[in-house]
């Protein structure tokens, strides 16, 4: 596979409805996730009983990356929802429907257009292959087996579109557009989820998040219609490319020789997408930090942001302490907190958080550098901001 040719796509991508607000920002300042989640009674077990704790006992094999990875989005005890559409990744029907194999594609791609970065070194992310097996052995100890599931049947996709359309859309959205759950035309979940996963999850839900069972409230024939209606969405999806990786060494600061930007600043913490274009158009002096994985870097960012990533921030002492620091993300302000919150500690106290994130960026239709043929997230529109 070319490092640079890959259909790009953030951990699994599963069927299910529902979406909790961010935990506050203030949560997380003055410590790391991964200490105090490390440090967490609630942390799933293993089997054997370990528990993960940094007292000097036993930490099954994956949890460590999972914690400092995974669990600021997906939650320490990965029940999901902590930011932004993260899902719920273990809810026993989709431990129960996913094969080893479909935790590990997805864990390595992620999905392209969400929050969930691609994970696997290939694709620019931190994971080689056997940290992505170790990975995928945590998320099995905790919920059961993969089991075998029922083949599904070819249905009638125009029959499915109008059950797709009354009972799905609110919550998955369409080929163009997101909703408040997964997106299930994203082309990464469509290559790796198999016609069987979709109906099971149609069928028996996801017990504790919104997305409830159809069994009993859809017949076999409608479920199957669903299902055909959802592979169908695969024919509007087209291949990407990927930008060069970072190198470490691409200019941290914007023009070096501009004025300080001028910021409202909203709870001492955010600034707005229109601010930060404002200040870009003036030439002012700042650094805007990407804090997603580098693979969602090399796929589409902001005009003239470095990859400084929330798992990896290792440029952070290369930036001047006078100088205005504005970290972004996705999901949409959580990973881009935890850069944030790591240059407080270092002492730096010109960082803030860009509002809404990069998707926000996307709606007012700002300046981005994009790989070829990458578009801009599928969306819900949002109102136009006032003149």
């Amino acid at each position: 596979v070319s490092f640079h040719r890959v259909s790009v796509v953030v951990l699994v991508s599963l069927l299910g409805c529902g979406r909790q607000k961010s935990a506050p920002a203030d949560a997380h300042r003055g410590r790391s996730l991964e200490a105090s989640a490390l440090a967490s009674p609630q942390l799933p077990q293993s089997p054997g009983g370990t528990s993960g704790r940094s007292n000097g006992e036993p930490v099954a094999p994956g949890r460590e990356e999972y914690v400092r990875l995974c669990a600021p989005c997906h939650g320490p005890e990965g029940r999901g929802y902590v930011a932004d559409h993260a899902p719920s990744l273990v809810t026993p029907t989709y431990l129960e429907s996913a094969s080893d194999d479909f935790l590990k594609a997805a864990i390595a791609t992620g999905r392209p257009g969400t929050s969930m970065g691609a994970y696997g070194k290939i694709y620019g992310g931190p994971l080689d292959e056997a940290a992505l097996v170790r990975m995928v052995a945590f998320l099995r100890s905790q919920g059961p087996p993969a089991r075998p599931l029922k083949k599904s049947v070819a249905g009638d996709p125009k029959r499915g579109e109008e059950v797709y359309g009354r009972v799905c859309k609110a919550c998955h959205g369409d080929a163009q557009t997101r909703g408040e759950a997964v997106h299930l035309a994203n082309p990464k979940f469509l290559a790796q989820a198999s016609d069987a996963f979709i109906r099971y999850a149609v069928d028996r839900g996801r017990p504790g998040t919104k997305m409830l069972a159809f069994s009993g409230t859809l017949t076999e024939a409608q479920i199957a219609d669903v299902v055909t209606f959802v592979r169908a969405f695969a024919k509007t999806q087209h291949g990407e490319e990927l930008l060069p990786p970072p190198t470490g060494h691409e200019p941290l600061v914007l023009n070096p020789r501009g004025q300080d930007p001028k910021f409202t600043i909203r709870d001492g913490r955010f600034v707005s997408v229109d601010e930060v274009h404002r200040a870009l158009v003036a030439r002012r002096r700042l650094v805007i930090a990407d804090a997603r994985p580098p693979s969602d870097w090399m796929r589409v960012h902001v005009t003239g942001a470095v990859s400084i990533p929330y798992h990896d921030p290792n440029r952070i002492d290369e930036i001047p302490d006078d100088v205005w620091v504005v970290a972004y993300c996705a999901c949409p302000h959580h990973l881009s907190g935890e850069v944030v919150d790591e240059l407080i500690r270092h002492g730096h106290k010109r960082a803030l958080i860009l509002d809404e994130g990069i998707n926000e960026w996307h709606r007012r239709g700002f300046p981005v550098k994009a790989a070829p043929g990458v578009t801009v997230p599928a969306r819900e529109a949002s109102p136009s901001p006032p003149p």
